[in-house]
C-alpha cells in the first residue's frame, strides 16, 4: 500500500513553468527529509536512477527526447546516430515533433525552453491520479529542477558569458 504525505504535499506551493522557484531543490529535500521514509527520500535525492514507475516513465521520456535530438543533429551532419543513441522503449510521436520544433527555432535559448516545456507537459500528465503520494513528490522535484535551471539561465551575466565564449573561440582559432 502506498504511503501518503498529505500534510507535506498540501504545504507545497504550486509550481508554474517560467516562474521563480519558491525554494531550491536542496530546500525541498530538507523539507522532505523528516517527513518521508529513507527509501522515498533516496529516490527524490537521486532521481536519475531507480525502478519506481513514475521515475522510469520520466527517464524514458527524457532519454527518448534526447535521442530525437541526436537523430536530428546527426542527420544534419550526415553521420550515423547509432553510436550516440541510448536505448529506450518509449514511443510517442509528440516527442519527435517537440524535438524538431525546438531544433528549428532560430534562438537556441527559445529552443531549450520548448524542450523544457515538453518535459513539463509530461510531468503534468504523470500527475494524473497522484495526489499525496511519493509519485507526486518525484514530479514536484523534477519541476523544481526545471525552474531552478531557468532561474540560473535568467540570472546569468549574459555580457560576461558572451565575452568568455568569444575569448575561448579566439583562443581556439589561434591554436588550430
Amino acid at each position: 500500500m502506498p504511503a501518503y504525505y498529505t500534510y507535506l504535499v498540501a504545504s507545497l506551493p504550486s509550481l508554474v513553468f517560467g516562474s521563480e522557484p519558491p525554494f531550491s531543490f536542496q530546500g525541498f529535500l530538507n523539507l522532505c527529509r523528516p517527513l518521508i521514509p529513507e527509501a522515498g527520500f533516496n529516490l527524490l535525492q537521486h532521481s536519475d536512477n531507480g525502478n519506481q514507475p513514475t521515475l522510469q516513465k520520466w527517464l524514458e521520456f527524457d532519454t527518448a527526447l534526447r535521442n530525437e535530438l541526436v537523430k536530428i543533429r546527426a542527420a544534419r551532419k550526415k553521420i550515423d546516430p547509432e553510436k550516440y543513441l541510448r536505448r529506450d522503449g518509449f514511443v510517442d510521436p509528440q516527442i519527435s515533433h517537440s524535438a524538431i520544433n525546438a531544433y528549428r527555432n532560430p534562438s537556441p535559448l527559445e529552443g531549450e525552453m520548448m524542450l523544457d516545456q515538453a518535459r513539463w507537459r509530461l510531468l503534468d500528465e504523470l500527475c494524473a491520479g497522484h495526489y499525496f503520494d511519493l509519485d507526486l513528490l518525484i514530479i514536484y522535484a523534477h519541476k523544481l529542477l526545471i525552474l531552478e535551471r531557468w532561474q540560473r539561465i535568467k540570472s546569468a551575466d549574459s555580457p560576461a558569458l558572451l565575452e568568455g565564449l568569444l575569448e575561448k573561440g579566439s583562443q581556439w582559432q589561434r591554436r588550430g
